[in-house]
């Protein structure tokens, strides 16, 4: 008998079929999200050109801030174009080799930028409780390996699900009920056991997501013991300030996050549209609302980069 052929089962295209149950309502649906989209492009890309012109801002934490702004970018712009052509033009096909390009660039953006919240709160730790070794500790030689760790990190969890999907064969469905692809969704379309593609999927991002919630939470943790040994006033309030604007934004990543894992698993009552839509939001509001939750709380950014945006030439003639 002649060997089983996987490749001959490989599915030429795939059928993105938006949010289920809410078809009729897909362009109203695209108004918000289009503007969304725009506002975060417009935000990130606003916030990279302020840190990339402004010398004074090439320190550790705008640094920081701009790798969250390009793993923002990278994530609701792999999956976004192609929601919006769903929406409006009903383009839900989608190649295969498409199909797990955009899986692979929405997961290893999500993984990445959680590895980037974590340098984040290890850079506010060090700067409040360790700020004698401020210097010493984050050198942009520092920084620069925090993103390598990120880059190689998502790198190493995510490329195994693209291995483990193109074993499988696919000979039925081709239909995916979401509005972009994902690695358990395109595992359930196989014509055979995908419970090692299922489960890598779940376990292996969800561990790495709780290690790294813990470590934020252990920073901030030591943070806050910090910043109520110091005595009343404004230092001390415009910490609190900044702290509460990094933990608004590592929230909207991260609870959003963690819905999305557990609904796979243990969220079978709640409605497919529910979950799809919510789904489809979490590519959008971290990129949205991270400009506002850190740039704006960042006083620097405000007054110099901002300035720089409207009056370039007179940024330009003091300096």
């Amino acid at each position: 008998m002649p060997p089983f052929n996987l490749t001959s089962l490989t599915p030429v295209m795939f059928v993105l079929a938006g949010i289920p149950g809410m078809e009729k309502s897909h362009i109203w649906i695209s108004i918000p999200f289009c503007s969304m989209y725009l506002a975060a492009l417009l935000g990130n890309g606003a916030l990279l050109f302020v840190i990339r012109t402004d010398r004074s801002l090439h320190q550790p934490m705008y640094l920081l801030l701009a790798m969250l702004a390009v793993a923002d970018l990278l994530l609701s712009t792999t999956t976004v174009p192609k929601m919006l052509a769903l929406f409006w033009f009903s383009a839900g096909d989608i190649s295969f080799g498409a199909c797990l390009t955009q899986m692979f660039f929405l997961h290893f953006s999500s993984s990445a930028e959680s590895v980037i919240l974590l340098a984040m709160a290890f850079h506010r730790f060090v700067a409040i409780c360790c700020p004698l070794r401020y210097a010493a500790v984050l050198t942009p030689a520092a920084v620069g390996k925090m993103g390598l760790v990120a880059l190689l990190r998502s790198f190493c969890i995510i490329f195994p699900c693209v291995s483990l999907l193109r074993r499988l064969p696919f000979c039925g469905h081709s239909v995916i009920p979401h509005t972009y692809c994902e690695h358990t969704g395109i595992a359930r379309l196989a014509c055979a056991d995908a419970r090692a593609n299922v489960l890598y999927g779940l376990a292996v991002p969800f561990a790495a997501l709780v290690l790294d919630v813990a470590l934020v939470a252990v920073s901030y943790t030591c943070i806050l013991l910090a910043l109520l040994r110091l005595p009343p006033g404004t230092a001390r309030h415009q910490a609190f300030g900044t702290c509460a604007s990094h933990l608004c934004a590592v929230s909207l990543f991260y609870i959003p996050a963690f819905f999305a894992v557990l609904t796979h698993r243990f969220g079978r009552e709640i409605p497919r549209r529910v979950h799809i839509l919510l789904a489809s939001l979490y590519v959008l509001f971290p990129p949205l609302l991270s400009p506002l939750a850190y740039g704006a709380r960042t006083r620097q950014v405000e007054e110099q980069g901002v300035r720089s945006l409207v009056c370039p030439k007179s940024r330009s003639l003091q300096e």
